[in-house]
């Protein structure tokens, strides 16, 4: 297996979650017998693990930004040996690591744009305003602001632009301003004080069930990692990167995704070349739902390259 990672986290039980669609992803992917996979979002290996189980002899090339995540997956997809490459590497730049690598094309390719347990459930990244951490949220914790830096430096302006146009929160006004009165007297440095803040801001609870902190975190997460300017990156070199035959599947967990997603494969099934394997987005059974409820709102677009 090629690269060597940083030091390995220790794996538990909640770090290996179940992947979303998996058995939609797998039946979708593997029908054509594909020999070179491509996993854009590999997390801890879930799809690239079944996808290799089901297709022998097939190689992968997998990429993550977080590094610890990728030596998780490292462990889990030792079995398959030289038939696996680990890229610790942003899918924006899916077509240059593919190209280093030696696959001058795939015949699957696979991007779960969701976020792992992994990452989730590690207070110190800060992803979450269910668990008290630093406010971080960098998937790739070696570069770039840190959602700190948007909280305590960001003008009152644009944090409320930041949190209304990612987060599509009614409240951003609201929200920026109790930000930006709080930081007057100290930092806001935990995800515990801001989640305080945003309850102050708009409210502790409501109708729903949604938590009034959902989406200004997620709309913070997004923001830091750039995530909507990677997935325009992805949606212009995946399909172009496709063999003829090979297919892309795409899984969204908020509508600013899945729209970008559905309108970029749209435009390229108009265009000729390309076909929807799938008129609307494939969602989540309710015994998936059961098990797993973070798969809940997952949503599955494929595009197939015509032959």
């Amino acid at each position: 297996m090629n690269e060597m990672l940083v030091s390995e986290p220790m794996v538990c039980d909640s770090s290996i979650h179940e992947p979303a669609l998996a058995a939609e992803v797998v039946a979708l992917l593997g029908a054509t017998r594909p020999s070179r996979i491509v996993d854009a979002t590999l997390g801890t290996g879930g799809h690239a693990l079944l996808l290799l189980r089901e297709v022998a002899q097939a190689r992968l090339l997998g990429l993550d930004r977080d590094s610890h995540a990728l030596a998780v997956a490292a462990k889990r997809l030792g079995e398959f040996g030289a038939r696996v490459i680990l890229r610790h590497r942003n899918f924006a730049d899916l077509a240059r690591v593919m190209e280093e690598a030696g696959f001058e094309a795939a015949d699957a390719i696979v991007a779960d744009l969701g976020m792992s347990s992994f990452a989730l459930d590690d207070p110190a990244r800060g992803m979450s305003f269910m668990r008290e951490g630093p406010l971080d949220m960098r998937m790739d914790r070696e570069r770039g602001l840190r959602a700190y830096d948007l909280i305590n430096e960001e003008s009152e302006e644009e944090l409320a632009r930041i949190i209304y146009e990612l987060g599509e929160e009614r409240g951003s006004r609201r929200i920026a301003r109790a930000i930006a009165q709080a930081r007057r007297e100290a930092p806001v440095e935990t995800t515990g004080q801001l989640r305080e803040i945003i309850e102050y801001a708009v409210g502790a609870h409501r109708r729903g069930g949604i938590h009034p902190a959902t989406r200004t975190f997620q709309a913070l997460r997004i923001a830091v990692n750039d995530e909507m300017g990677a997935l325009r990156e992805l949606l212009a070199q995946a399909p172009r990167m496709l063999a003829p035959g090979g297919r892309l599947a795409v899984i969204g967990y908020h509508s600013l995704e899945d729209r970008q997603v559905k309108h970029s494969f749209r435009e390229l099934a108009a265009s000729g070349g390309y076909r929807l394997l799938s008129r609307k987005a494939i969602r989540p059974q309710a015994d998936e739902i059961r098990r797993n409820p973070r798969a809940r709102s997952a949503r599955l677009r494929c595009l197939e390259r015509v032959p």
